[in-house]
């Protein structure tokens, strides 16, 4: 019996009217429909549909990823750089992959864990990027960046983005980094408004093992793909580098990354 599962984000009218629609398409041509994740998990689908934004598809595919487990993103958001159909698309993009008729691309992702001060976490999974930022009424900070066990560079600023190839196109695009294709495997560090000239975005080796620390400043937010947020303090030493895993997207071959870039940012190209 071949298996579905739907990643509805609920606080859209919209996501949950494509699913109740989608539910019975997919009954009537044999399939199970899953809408809870442990019985996603546990039934073992053929793949996930993340109904909702890029948010949307940033959660679904990082929680899936772990399971091997490939996703199809639609875009019922504004933006949709990351979803590889619009709403409207939905049922002829479904008939193809019923049919195997599509690719899967895998995605960089990231693993950060934490030491120091007796503290730690658990590793976390980022797919886009993690974000060091002052706090909103707090003097300006100067973050250390080791890469491989190396002390490498300083950044005194607002703070900095450490992104994938997936996230250039997010936080870090609008902090002044470049855009990277996600076939490339690098990881990118963006600071934010730097108070130094020489403070500029660096792109490195996916094989880099980068450890961010305060090398001035109490304490800074930190932001985990925007799901998960915690305070860094003195001290503490924040590890980051290529995870074990990847993110899984399906793709249909509709529209490259190029296009997709060209069509999402027109209004800021000059024709």
């Amino acid at each position: 019996m071949d298996r579905v599962g739907l990643w509805i984000n609920r606080s859209k009218p919209e996501a949950i009217t494509l699913a109740e629609h989608l539910t019975p398409w997919f009954q009537e041509r044999g399939w199970e429909v899953y809408t809870d994740w442990e019985e996603i998990i546990a039934q073992k689908v053929n793949f996930l549909i993340s109904l909702g934004g890029d948010g949307t598809l940033l959660e679904a595919s990082r929680e899936a990823a772990p399971y091997a487990l490939p996703v199809l993103g639609v875009n019922l958001g504004r933006l949709g750089f990351l979803c590889e159909i619009e709403r409207n698309e939905v049922f002829d993009a479904l008939t193809k992959i019923i049919d195997h008729d599509y690719t899967i691309q895998e995605r960089l992702m990231l693993t950060v864990t934490v030491t120091g001060l007796d503290q730690g976490i658990d590793t976390l999974y980022v797919l886009n990027d993690v974000v060091f930022l002052r706090e909103p009424s707090g003097a300006m900070i100067t973050l250390q960046a080791n890469l491989s066990g190396e002390p490498s560079v300083r950044y005194p600023s607002d703070g900095l983005i450490v992104s994938t190839p997936t996230g250039s196109t997010a936080y870090a695009l609008s902090a002044g980094g470049p855009i990277l294709s996600p076939n490339v495997e690098a990881i990118l560090i963006t600071p934010l408004a730097a108070h130094s000239l020489s403070a500029r975005p660096m792109v490195l080796s996916a094989k880099e093992k980068i450890d961010i620390f305060l090398a001035r400043g109490e304490e800074c937010i930190v932001n985990f793909d925007g799901y998960h947020r915690m305070l860094m303090k003195q001290g503490q030493i924040f590890h980051i580098e290529r995870a074990p895993i990847a993110a899984l997207l399906i793709r249909l071959g509709k529209r490259s990354f190029h296009h997709v870039v060209r069509e999402k940012l027109k209004d800021r190209w000059h024709e």
